[in-house]
C-alpha cells in the first residue's frame, strides 16, 4: 500500500500536554503508520494510506478541536505551505495579543471583585452572587473547555481537574480561594503560553538562516524573486551585507563571507571566482554574480532547517519516558485524591470537609506540565545551540547517546589529515624519467575523483592526449588501457596482482606505484597533513571520558602508525579495503559487548556503510556535500575535528538540564503533596506545585539553547 506524507500547521498550538494527546490519537487512527507533533514548530507530520488521506485529514482536525478548540489547522501543499503559512503570521500575532488582553481584563475584574466583596459589609446573598460572577470571569474558559470534555469522556484532562477542584473550594464555602485557583491557573497558563512562545521565537531566531528573496539577474535587468522561483543554471546578484539565497558557483566579483550561521566559525571566508558558495551565508564586502547550481528545494540552508525542524521527530529514551509517565502519572494522582477525600475521614481520621480540601490540593498537582514542556524543548534547544555552532544533529536520541560514547573510529583521510595531498617526490626506475612516469600515472588516474589522483594531476598540469579505459579496482587502484599499452597505478596489492615486486621503501607518505605493459615504472610519494586541532581534539575527548580512539584507514602500516601515534590515539588498523572496513568496525563493536556507544567519525562520502552500521555516524566537513548530510546522524558542517567536543558538551548539558527537571519537578509535587496529606499547606502551595514548577522547569529549559564555542587554548594548558 502506497503511503502518503502529510503535513498541518496547527496555528495557535502552546500546551505541551495538548500537544502530546492528539500525537497519541492521530498516531492510533486507522491508516496512520506514523506520526509527530513537533511543537516548537506546531507542525504534525504524518504517512497515510493514500485511499485514507481525506477521511483521516477530517478526523485530524475533529481530535485538534477536541481538545484546543481555538487552535487552527492549515493543511501545507507543497510549493504553497510556505506561502500560507508566513501569510498567517501577522493576523494569528494580532489575534493573541486581542485575546490576551481580553483574557487578563477578565482576570483583573475577577480579582478586584473578589477583593472588594471580601472586605464589605453585604448580605451574605450578594457576597455570594459577586464571588459566583467573579469565578465565572476567571474560570469562563476553562469550565467550558471542562463541559465539552465531559461529554467526550476526557475526565483527566487538566481543565476538568481544576474546574473540579475549584468548583469543590467554592462548595465549601472558599470562594476566595476557589476564584484564587483560577486566577493563578489561568496567570500561569498565559505565562506559560507566553515562555513556549518566546523560546519558538528564540529557536527559530537561532537558525534564521532563510533567505527572503534573491536577485534575479538577465542580462542588466535585476528583479527580486523568492529564492523558490530561481532555476538551476540562472545568475543571481547579492550586494554586500545580503544573505546568499542558494548555493552556486560565483562567476563574478570576490569578497569575504560570513558563514557563522553555518559553521559557528566568527571568521570570515574569503572567496572569489570559480569558489563554491553556500545558501545561508553572508556577503560581507564585495558584489557578487553566482550562477546558481541547485534549486532552492535542494540547496544548503533548505536541508539544514529541515533537519533541525524534524529533529524532535527522533526522540530520547526520556522523552518517551516522560509522554508515557504523563498518561500514567495523572490518572494516580487523582485516584489518591479520591482516596484521601474518603478513606481518611472514614475511619475517623478527621471531618470529611477536612480531607477534601486537601485532596482539591492533589488535583491541582495531577498535572504533568512541567514535564511534558520542559523535557522536549531541552532537547529541542540542545539541537538548536548545536546548530548554530555548525554542529547537525538528526534527532534527540542521538544527542542523548552522545553522553554514553565508549569508543569513537576514525577515518584517515579528511577526517584526521585534511584531504589534501600534494605529490612530493617521483621516483622513476632507472631508464625511466621522471617526465613519463608522472605522464602515464596521470593518465590512468584522469577521471579519478580521489584526493591523491586530483594531486597527480594538478602536478601534471599539462593536457592528457591519449584517452584511456579505466577500470577501477576498489582498494587496489586503477587499470586504464590506452592506445600505448595497458598502465596500472596504484597500491602494492595492485603490483602483486601483475606479479611485480616492488622496492620497500621506507617512507610515510602514501606510494602510488606505476607500471606499463606489466614493466615497473618507479613510484609517486604523496603526502597529506594532519589537521592542527586533532591532538587537542583527541586529548579533550579523553578528558570527557572516551575510552578508546581508533584509526581505520588503507593506507601502509608504517604511515598508519606514524599518524595514530602523531594524534595520540589508541590502536589503528591499516591496509584495509572498504569491504574490510566495514567487517573490522564490526569486530570492534563485538569487542565492546554493549557497554557504551561507537562512534564512527568519517568524511560521509566514502564511508556510509560504516556510518550506517555506527551507533553514531559523524560526517566531517559535510558542509554542502548531500551524500554527507544523508549518511550521518550527526554532521559537522565544516572539518573542524574540536566540533565533536562541542557536540557531547552540548548533550551532557543537555542531559543535567533533562534530569534537573525531572527531579525538581517531581520532587516539589511529591513534598507539596505530603505536606497537603497532613494538612501543612494549601491550596495556594498546590498552585505553585502546578504552574510555578512549570514555569521553571520551562525557564531552566531554555538554558539548553546556550551553547559556548570551544577555547582551543585551554586545551593546550
Amino acid at each position: 500500500m502506497m503511503k502518503d506524507r502529510k503535513e498541518f500547521i496547527l496555528k495557535g498550538l502552546n500546551c505541551a500536554n495538548c500537544a502530546s494527546k492528539i500525537e497519541n490519537e492521530v498516531s492510533k487512527l486507522q491508516g496512520v503508520s506514523q506520526a509527530n507533533l513537533n511543537l516548537m514548530t506546531t507542525k504534525l507530520s504524518l504517512r497515510v494510506e493514500e485511499n485514507n488521506a481525506k477521511e483521516i485529514v477530517t478526523t485530524i482536525n475533529k481530535i485538534v478541536k477536541s481538545h484546543e478548540p481555538s487552535v487552527k489547522v492549515i493543511e501545507i501543499i507543497e510549493n504553497k505551505g510556505a506561502e500560507d503559512d508566513s501569510c498567517h503570521c501577522e493576523q494569528e500575532h494580532e489575534e493573541d495579543n486581542e485575546n490576551t488582553k481580553l483574557f487578563l481584563i477578565r482576570l483583573l475584574l475577577a480579582v478586584l471583585i473578589t477583593g472588594l466583596f471580601s472586605f464589605l459589609k453585604v448580605p451574605d446573598v450578594i457576597r455570594m452572587i459577586a464571588f459566583l460572577v467573579a469565578y465565572v470571569l476567571a474560570g469562563y474558559e476553562v469550565l467550558m473547555i471542562a463541559g465539552k470534555n465531559i461529554l467526550k469522556g476526557r475526565v483527566f484532562d487538566e481543565n476538568f481537574l481544576m474546574g473540579i477542584a475549584s468548583l469543590g473550594a467554592f462548595a465549601m464555602g472558599e470562594q476566595e480561594e476557589a476564584v484564587a485557583v483560577l486566577v493563578f491557573y489561568g496567570v500561569g497558563e498565559l505565562l506559560q503560553n507566553i515562555a513556549v512562545r518566546r523560546s519558538k521565537s528564540n529557536i527559530a531566531n537561532l537558525m534564521d538562516i532563510r533567505p527572503d528573496y534573491a536577485n534575479l539577474k538577465n542580462g542588466d535587468n535585476i528583479s527580486v524573486v523568492a529564492p523558490e522561483q530561481v532555476q538551476v543554471g540562472d545568475i543571481i546578484f547579492v550586494k554586500p551585507g545580503e544573505k546568499i539565497p542558494l548555493d552556486g558557483i560565483i562567476v563574478k566579483g570576490s569578497s569575504f563571507i560570513d558563514t557563522r550561521a553555518l559553521t559557528g566559525e566568527s571568521v570570515p571566508r574569503e572567496v572569489t571566482v570559480k569558489d563554491e558558495v553556500l545558501s545561508g551565508t553572508i556577503n560581507t564586502s564585495g558584489v557578487l554574480d553566482i550562477e546558481v547550481t541547485k534549486a532552492f528545494a535542494e540547496s544548503t540552508v533548505s536541508k539544514i532547517l529541515e533537519l533541525v525542524q524534524n529533529a524532535s521527530s527522533k526522540k530520547a529514551p526520556s522523552e518517551k519516558f516522560i509522554t508515557k509517565f504523563a498518561r500514567y502519572y495523572t490518572p494516580i494522582v487523582v485516584f489518591a485524591a479520591v482516596a484521601v477525600a474518603i478513606f481518611p475521614p472514614l475511619f475517623g481520621f478527621g471531618a470529611f470537609h477536612t480531607w477534601l480540601y486537601r485532596a482539591l490540593s492533589f488535583l491541582i498537582i495531577s498535572c504533568p506540565c512541567a514535564l511534558v514542556i520542559s523535557i522536549p524543548l531541552s532537547f529541542f534547544g540542545g539541537i538548536g545551540g548545536a546548530a548554530k555552532q555548525g554542529v547537525l544533529i538528526k534527532g534527540g536520541n542521538y544527542l542523548d547517546a552522545l553522553n554514553m560514547v565508549d569508543t569513537i573510529v576514525f577515518d584517515k583521510t579528511g577526517t584526521l589529515t585534511k584531504g589534501v595531498f600534494q605529490v612530493t617526490k617521483l621516483c622513476p626506475v632507472t631508464g625511466v624519467e621522471e617526465s613519463e612516469l608522472i605522464r602515464l600515472a596521470a593518465i590512468a588516474e584522469e577521471h579519478s575523483t580521489h584526493p591523491i589522483a586530483k594531486s597527480i594531476l594538478d602536478f601534471y598540469n599539462k593536457e592528457i592526449i591519449h584517452s584511456a579505459e579505466i577500470t577501477e579496482k576498489a582498494g587496489f587502484g586503477i587499470v586504464a588501457s590506452t592506445s600505448e599499452g595497458i598502465i596500472y597505478a596504484g597500491n602494492e596489492k595492485l603490483m602483486k596482482e601483475i606479479g611485480i615486486e616492488v622496492p620497500e621503501l621506507n617512507v610515510t607518505a602514501s606510494i602510488v606505484h606505476v607500471a606499463f605493459n606489466e614493466k615497473y615504472m618507479g613510484s609517486i610519494l604523496v603526502s597529506d597533513e594532519i589537521k592542527t586541532e586533532v591532538k587537542e581534539t583527541i586529548e579533550a575527548l579523553k578528558r570527557l571520558g572516551v575510552r578508546r580512539t581508533v584509526m581505520l584507514t588503507g593506507d601502509q602500516k608504517n604511515k598508519a602508525k606514524e599518524i595514530a601515534e602523531l594524534c595520540h590515539l589508541d590502536d589503528y588498523r591499516a591496509e584495509l579495503l572498504p569491504q574490510e572496513k566495514v567487517a573490522e568496525f564490526e569486530r570492534l563493536k563485538e569487542q565492546m559487548a554493549g557497554n557504551g556507544k561507537i562512534v564512527f567519525v568519517g568524511d560521509g562520502i566514502n564511508d556510509a556503510p560504516v556510518l550506517a552500521c555506527a551507533d553514531i555516524g559523524i560526517a566531517m566537513g559535510g558542509i554542502g556535500s548531500d551524500a554527507a548530510i544523508e549518511a550521518a546522524d550527526i554532521v559537522i558542517m565544516n572539518d573542524d575535528m574540536s566540533k565533536i567536543v562541542t557536540a557531547i558538551k552540548v548533550a551532557r548539558k543537555t542531559r543535567r538540564i533533562v534530569t534537573q527537571n525531572i527531579i525538581f519537578a517531581l520532587a516539589v509535587k511529591v513534598i507539596i503533596m505530603a505536606l497537603a496529606f497532613f494538612g501543612i499547606t494549601s491550596i495556594w502551595f498546590a498552585i505553585f506545585a502546578d504552574v510555578g514548577v512549570a514555569l521553571i522547569a520551562l525557564l531552566n529549559a531554555l538554558r539548553s539553547m546556550r551553547v559556548k564555542p570551544n577555547n582551543k587554548k585551554k586545551w593546550c594548558k
